[in-house]
């Protein structure tokens, strides 16, 4: 913590970024045209009992790995439904693509979601495929929990790599910085909670990759936060990378997602084995 810095400033997101309402409404009408128009390829699965414990999975040929995209909005907003456009890059490449939802805060805490991610992966583990596991800022933040999770300690029938590599856009890793921030409200962390919840602090994964990149016009906090974990894990013997997104805000960065040949769904492509 940095008593220079202010975090409210370099991590709203919303404010930094005055026009993400109608970025976010694109989000919406691409979401609804593809589902529109992939009705066949699109399966939900249910991994809990409530009504946001469900994954929708856009099938690709059923080959190999599936790519799980986990959704941002600070554990607080939005849904998986509301991404489903960003499954289009890879599945034009035949790859299957999974994006669960979960429970908001402060309905929840950080410490429920990740669980809930836990429980949507064991889901996922049952099609009997390894997983690559991306997301966007707070999904960002649950893919590189999930790479950390020993999988083995928790169910004896699962592999060790069940999830192979974890793919972070505009991650936090650290969550300690949000404590003075408005965006705290919802979250109800204080310094101990939020370490506890932040994979930085964490035992590094033993096996797997990590890729973190980040939006080319973001804050140096959301470069702050990708390049600490990619050197803490990678100087734990994790292989990892750095990446930037050229031009892109929090909001425009996972965008390259729904393009089969740009170089992110090209990245994601080799993860999976492809």
């Amino acid at each position: 913590m940095n008593a220079d810095v202010d975090y409210e400033v370099e991590y709203n997101n919303r404010a930094r970024v005055p026009e993400n309402p109608a970025i976010m409404a694109s989000w919406a009408r691409d979401a609804q045209a593809y589902r529109e128009a992939h009705r066949g390829r699109l399966k939900v699965l249910a991994y809990g009992p409530g009504e946001r414990h469900r994954i929708d999975l856009f099938s690709g040929d059923g080959a190999g790995a599936i790519v799980v995209f986990i959704h941002g909005g600070y554990w607080q907003a939005l849904d998986g439904p509301f991404f489903s456009h960003l499954a289009g890059g890879l599945n034009a490449h035949g790859i299957d693509v999974a994006v669960p939802s979960y429970d908001l805060c402060p309905a929840v805490s950080i410490a429920d979601i990740i669980e809930q991610m836990r429980s949507a992966t064991r889901e996922l583990a049952k099609l009997g495929r390894p997983l690559v596991i991306s997301g966007h800022s707070a999904g960002g933040h649950l893919a590189a929990c999930l790479l950390a999770t020993d999988w083995r300690a928790l169910d004896r029938s699962l592999p060790e790599d069940l999830v192979t590599a974890a793919y972070t856009i505009s991650g936090l890793f650290d969550l300690r910085p949000l404590v003075p921030t408005s965006i705290n409200t919802a979250l109800k962390l204080d310094d101990t909670s939020a370490k506890a919840v932040s994979p930085l602090f964490w035992k590094a994964p033993v096996r797997g990759t990590l890729d973190a990149v980040v939006g080319g016009n973001e804050s140096a906090e959301y470069f702050r936060q990708s390049r600490i974990i990619v050197d803490a894990w990678g100087a734990a013997g994790l292989a990892t990378r750095f990446g930037a997104v050229p031009e892109a805000n929090h909001f425009t960065a996972i965008a390259p997602l729904a393009d089969a040949g740009s170089p992110m769904t090209l990245r994601l492509k080799q993860l999976a084995g492809r």
